[in-house]
């Protein structure tokens, strides 16, 4: 029973820490905010992240990024040609944007641009998501027909237009630089499938 309990403290301080990081990004929130929120006494923090802040940032970093990769099959998979999948995508990103408010939606980004010069070991962090991200959105489009060079700078290029797009939305309130983005994407997409296309024809 003790073990269940602590397990879920220690998931309770991490899903705390990523949600107040995605709303007010690193600096701003505080060990007594994270222990709040996550219904906590201070005492557990430490006992589960002993270097404090820092250390439980880059778990919350970390298990956030897992789950935001995700989204790539499951946006895009249910679109058989990639030319439609990619700017549906950013289609489902603009929505749930707007929806939402204007939140921002990932704490990876936000975090990786406040934090860049301030703490290295979190921008660290944060460049190892991105670096997984990459790496698993590489093998995505690998999977789905396109060449693995080629694979890799779709992928670099799509990160780069959402992140892009997701400051350029919530500072303007508009979905528009997401829809725009994608329409963007489309185009490269179309580019690359066409290109290897042409090749197999030649072969």
């Amino acid at each position: 029973m003790s073990e269940q309990m602590s397990t879920s403290t220690r998931e309770r301080l991490v899903s705390a820490v990523a949600e107040l990081m995605r709303v007010h990004g690193y600096s701003a929130i505080t060990v007594k905010q994270i222990t709040a929120a996550a219904d906590a006494p201070m005492g557990s923090l430490y006992h589960h992240f002993p270097q404090g802040k820092v250390q439980i940032a880059a778990e919350a970093l970390r298990s956030t990024g897992a789950v935001y990769i995700q989204l790539l099959p499951l946006l895009m998979d249910p679109h058989k040609d990639l030319r439609v999948a990619v700017p549906a995508a950013f289609d489902d990103a603009a929505r749930t944007l707007e929806e939402s408010g204007w939140m921002n939606m990932c704490p990876v980004g936000t975090v990786a641009g406040e934090i860049a010069d301030s703490e290295p070991a979190l921008r660290e962090v944060a460049a190892e998501v991105m670096r997984d991200w990459i790496d698993q959105g590489t093998t995505y489009f690998a999977d789905r027909g396109v060449a693995e060079s080629a694979a890799r700078e779709l992928i670099v290029a799509m990160l780069a237009a959402l992140e892009g797009a997701f400051i350029l939305g919530r500072t303007l309130r508009s979905a528009e630089p997401l829809r725009a983005a994608g329409r963007a994407m489309a185009a490269r997409v179309d580019l690359v499938l066409t290109e290897r296309e042409g090749s197999a024809i030649d072969r």
